[in-house]
This record gives structure tokens, C-alpha cells and sequence, in this order.
């Protein structure tokens, strides 16, 4: 009886169902697809592996499965043990293909608050036709840390480095060499030191119990006045009052979340009310970008191959550090 390989991804297209049954066939593995987790539940019961966008009460009751490759890059919601009829389940995730797209969002995000686009926006819409007093700012010269330096923050600063910034400093756990995009890298020990040098703050961390509340309010008040911070990590990262009231006393000039908490964000939360806020429903990672498609099936095929040779995963995650 062949093993079973269950897919749920909403961007499947014939060519990547041809690749997956061509590699799984190919390794003595059955295929099933279901269009979303409502119909797989009950039904990927006895699947060895399951690959995409998955619920939790799929894996919850999937009593068979030894790896879970998902095609999120964040998956903190997937490391509890008790999610997991098998302790020893193998959990992968796609960190490695959202980097372009979020860089692109964060280059976005960044010139729009610089140039105060929202600002002319609201003016435009409602009428007016003028120069808003004060200046817009640029890129150009201005100090970008860059929190977390993984491939999000890479691929960022790589983009940013086009814009000739005075420097890009990453801010990571460890002191290992990184990308030649960054001028140097400061381990998260030395943050406050770095933040009073800090005009532009990107923030690109997984959710962690060390991440959790990483921006507080004392470490806001350590930005200069007039700095910006940006964050497409986790909401948790960012204490959220604090970042209100920073913004609506003007000490930060500015600031754009992807990510917030809770999501999804209520009508009345003061969050939405927050001068110079940008605020995007989650969407910086957008599986619609035709790269992301590719390297998230690319990269599970490659596992694919090495999880059936009894390799390590190369895109494995550690379940009690959450990435």
C-alpha cells in the first residue's frame, strides 16, 4: 500500500499538481488535494505528510502524520506539542519565499511615510490642493536598522541599499556574519544602543516568548523624535498603546503595521484612529506573487527528496524556539 501526501494550497495550479505527483509517485507516494482545511478535516486522517495551508484541527486529528510542511513562513501558531498525535512530527515552513514580496511591501510602506503619501491622500480626498507645511524625507541618508536579518530583513535591506542610506545596521540574536547589504551587524543584546541611532526601524522578528513586547515603551522613547517604525513580523512584538501614544504626541513621525494584535483588528480598536498609522490587514506576504508560488512548491520538493533519504530537512523548524 503506497503512503499518502495530502496538499491543501489555494494557489494550486496544473503545473505544480504535475510536479508534486511526478516527485511523489516518483518516491512511492500517493497524492490527495483538497481545495481549503474544512474539506481535509476527517478526510487527511491517514496522510505521512502534509504540505500547505493547513488548520490547526487538521493536524489536530491527522493521526498518521510525520511531517507538516507549511507554507506559511511564521508558524508559532503549529509548535505546541499537543497539536501532534505524533510527539516526533517533523514541521517545516516556507521562510525563504516570502522575502521578496514583504521586501517590496516594506520599500512600500516606508517611501509612502517618508513622502507623507497619506497625508496628500486625505488632503486630495477631500478637496484640497496643497503643499502640506513641513518636509517630507527621504531614504536617502537616513539610518535603517533593520530587526531580525533573516531573509525578510535581508531581502529588505538589499533594496534599501539602492536608496543609499547613511547605513543599514541588522539587529540579530547572534553575532554570525551576514549579508554585505548590512554596514554591520549588532547583536539584540546591544538594541537600546542602537535605537537613539535609528531613523527608520524595520522589524522582520518571528513570535517568540524573546520577541514578545521586544518594542516596549521605554525602547520607543530611546528612537529619536521624528523616526519611523515599521513592522512585519508579529504584532506581538510591539506594545501597541505605547506606539499610539508615541505617534499621537508626534514623538515618531510615523509608523506601518502588517501585523497587529488581534487580528483581525476590531472597528473600534484606537490603533485605527493613530496619527501617521499605515495599516495593512497582513497582506505584505501575499501567496498571489507568482515567485512566492514557486519557491514555496520548490523548496517542499526539495525536503521531499530529503526526508525520503533520511536527511535533515533544510527547511526545519525548531518547535521549541518557534522557527
Amino acid at each position: 500500500m503506497s503512503r499518502q501526501i495530502d496538499v491543501i494550497i489555494d494557489f494550486l495550479t496544473e503545473d505544480y499538481r504535475r510536479r508534486i505527483d511526478a516527485a511523489a509517485d516518483r518516491h512511492g507516494y500517493t497524492t490527495r488535494y483538497y481545495p481549503d482545511s474544512r474539506s481535509a478535516v476527517g478526510n487527511a486522517d491517514d496522510c505521512e505528510i502534509l504540505f500547505g495551508h493547513c488548520s490547526q484541527r487538521v493536524i489536530a486529528s491527522a493521526r498518521s502524520l510525520r511531517w507538516f510542511c507549511c507554507c506559511w513562513a511564521g508558524v508559532d501558531r503549529f509548535c505546541r506539542d499537543e497539536l501532534y498525535q505524533n510527539p516526533d512530527c517533523l514541521l517545516s515552513n516556507s521562510s525563504g519565499a516570502y522575502g521578496v514580496t514583504i521586501a517590496e511591501h516594506l520599500v512600500m510602506c516606508a517611501l509612502m511615510l517618508l513622502r507623507r503619501q497619506e497625508e496628500y491622500g486625505a488632503l486630495i480626498r477631500s478637496g484640497g490642493w496643497d503643499t502640506l507645511p513641513g518636509n517630507i524625507r527621504s531614504l536617502f541618508g537616513s539610518r535603517i536598522t533593520v530587526l531580525g536579518t533573516g531573509d525578510i530583513g535581508t531581502q529588505f535591506a538589499r533594496r534599501a541599499r539602492a536608496f543609499q542610506p547613511a547605513r543599514i545596521v541588522g539587529v540579530r540574536r547572534s553575532d554570525r556574519p551576514c549579508d554585505p547589504a548590512f554596514d554591520e551587524v549588532r547583536r539584540t543584546a546591544e538594541l537600546d544602543a542602537v535605537l537613539p541611532e535609528t531613523d527608520v526601524l524595520v522589524m522582520a522578528l518571528p513570535n517568540t516568548p524573546d520577541t514578545a513586547g521586544i518594542l516596549s515603551r521605554a525602547r520607543m522613547a530611546l528612537l529619536p523624535e521624528g523616526a519611523y517604525v515599521l513592522n512585519v513580523g508579529r504584532g506581538a512584538a510591539v506594545d501597541q498603546d505605547a506606539l499610539i501614544d508615541a505617534l499621537n504626541s508626534g514623538h515618531l513621525a510615523g509608523a506601518a503595521l502588517d501585523v497587529v494584535t488581534p487580528e483581525p483588528l476590531p472597528a473600534d480598536h484606537p490603533l485605527r484612529a493613530a496619527k501617521n498609522l499605515l495599516l495593512t490587514p497582513h497582506v505584505a506576504g501575499n501567496t498571489t506573487l507568482p515567485y512566492t508560488q514557486q519557491r514555496t512548491v520548490d523548496m517542499f520538493l526539495e525536503d521531499l527528496d530529503n526526508y525520503c533519504a533520511g536527511r535533515p530537512l533544510l527547511h526545519a523548524v525548531d518547535r521549541k524556539r518557534f522557527y
